[in-house]
């Protein structure tokens, strides 16, 4: 067994992990395996995210989703065997999902998001939203920023899709090659006031942000100095995708 500040893996988990371990660490794994997440809407791309968490490790992962099975979803939606015509998107899913890592806990919920109460969202860690309208996305974010809970969402429409994320107050490491002023060796002129960078060292600087709330994100108000000033870099799909968001599911 590997053991770390009192969080317990298993040599048959090690192995299953391995290659993310090294990735992103022991502890990171940890937290993992110790998350509870809702994933809500079970088309293509909740499929492609629900297989990503599965294999990753978490620790349980809740599939919701009142829709049924159409003819769209058995063609675009690996998870759903052939013959689920009709049936429940997430009932359809949990099988082939549960498969692919018996580790991790797969959980259905057939009801509708829109009935869900603000506990409901507060026994897990992580809350990923696909398939909803502007306004229960803007709602059940709001719900997990005030409760400190990790919230994502995304769609696709054809060729165009977003994502976002609101993770709160974020805390990270950045490491940052080490800067020396000038040349000792020489007394003046213009090499003595350059700062050169060292790539022998490096530091480790920690950060903090404050991600914005996607209904911030939804009402910039493009009229303001700051906004006119990063107008030019945002890509013109940031408007469509607006729109897009506004017709109701």
């Amino acid at each position: 067994m590997v053991e770390k500040e009192q969080a317990v893996i298993s040599e048959e988990e090690a192995a299953q992990y391995d290659r993310q371990i090294r990735l992103w660490g022991l502890e990171a794994q940890n937290r993992l395996r110790k998350s509870k997440v809702l994933l809500v809407g079970m088309r293509g791309l909740g499929a492609e995210v629900a297989k990503n968490l599965i294999l990753a490790g978490v620790q349980e992962l809740t599939l919701l989703d009142h829709q049924l099975v159409s003819e769209d979803n058995s063609r675009a939606q690996f998870l759903i065997p052939n013959g689920s015509l009709g049936s429940n998107r997430a009932e359809a899913s949990e099988k082939r999902a549960q498969n692919l890592n018996p580790n991790v806990k797969v959980k259905v919920d057939t009801e509708n998001i829109e009935a869900k109460s603000e506990d409901f969202f507060k026994q897990f860690d992580a809350v990923c939203l696909t398939c909803c309208s502007r306004d229960l996305l803007v709602k059940v974010d709001q719900i997990c920023h005030q409760n400190s809970i990790k919230f994502f969402a995304g769609d696709v429409f054809g060729y165009h899709g977003y994502m976002f994320a609101d993770l709160g107050e974020h805390e990270f490491v950045e490491e940052k090659m080490k800067v020396t002023k000038g040349n000792k060796e020489v007394e003046d002129g213009p090499e003595a006031k350059k700062t050169k960078i060292d790539n022998t060292e490096s530091t480790m600087i920690k950060k903090k942000i404050d991600f914005c709330r996607l209904k911030d994100a939804f009402e910039i108000d493009w009229s303001s100095e700051k906004a006119k000033a990063v107008l030019k870099k945002t890509p013109a799909d940031f408007f469509l995708l607006q729109v897009i968001n506004e017709v109701p599911y």
